[in-house]
């Protein structure tokens, strides 16, 4: 059976700096009726459990480590035995909200993650966080991007641990040379493609954050 693509939205708090925002969050699980792997456990470790419906679960990847992102994985990592994967450069961040447990390896750009007879390839975007990645599965003609890319523009970049001229280079090079029909999941929010974001890159630039 052919990978599919579902989408899970949980809803919790993202706090950094001293500020709390209530926020929706995307969870993407891509996988059969076998095996999965999820990207981003947020919120919800019963909600995201349930919507494995009992699937063998690869690995929890983490786009990056802002902590709607990353709250459910330690839960979810318990419940299932998966791995929880996550670039080494957001450590500093994960920590910020996990402490006492570190992730069980290490995202790194050009790494593939196999499931269901597709690959996800891990692109470094770094910008909104340092070690911020986007899963690129040319087979699901998809990219996860997680906060890097989201439709009308770039992720927030005014915050501890990010950088708006990075994430527009990052955008640039890693995702706009994607195939322009290629459908961008973001971490929030609802999808777009890359042709149709790739136009207002010189508006985004000329805007700055």
């Amino acid at each position: 059976m052919a990978a599919r693509i579902d989408r899970l939205v949980t809803a919790g708090t993202f706090e950094l700096d001293g500020g709390s925002w209530e926020v929706e969050n995307n969870v993407w699980i891509v996988g059969d009726d076998e095996e999965a792997v999820v990207i981003d456990a947020a919120h919800d470790a019963d909600a995201i459990e349930a919507a494995l419906g009992g699937r063998r679960l690869l690995a929890i990847v983490s786009t990056h480590a802002h902590n709607d992102h990353i709250d459910a994985a330690p839960a979810l990592a318990e419940r299932t035995g998966a791995p929880i994967l996550l670039h080494p450069d957001d450590l500093p961040l994960w920590k910020l909200t996990h402490p006492e447990r570190l992730p069980d390896g290490e995202l790194t750009d050009g790494r593939r993650i196999e499931v269901a007879g597709t690959e996800l390839t891990v692109l470094h975007t770094p910008g909104h966080a340092p070690g911020a990645v986007c899963l690129y599965a040319p087979g699901l003609g998809t990219v996860f991007t997680g906060d890097t890319l989201f439709q009308g523009g770039p992720g927030a970049t005014g915050r501890s641990f990010s950088h708006f001229p990075t994430i527009i280079d990052s955008i640039r090079e890693r995702l706009l040379s994607l195939p322009a029909d290629t459908v961008v999941r973001t971490g929030h929010g609802d999808p777009t493609t890359i042709g149709a974001e790739a136009p207002a890159l010189p508006e985004w630039i000329a805007r700055g954050h």
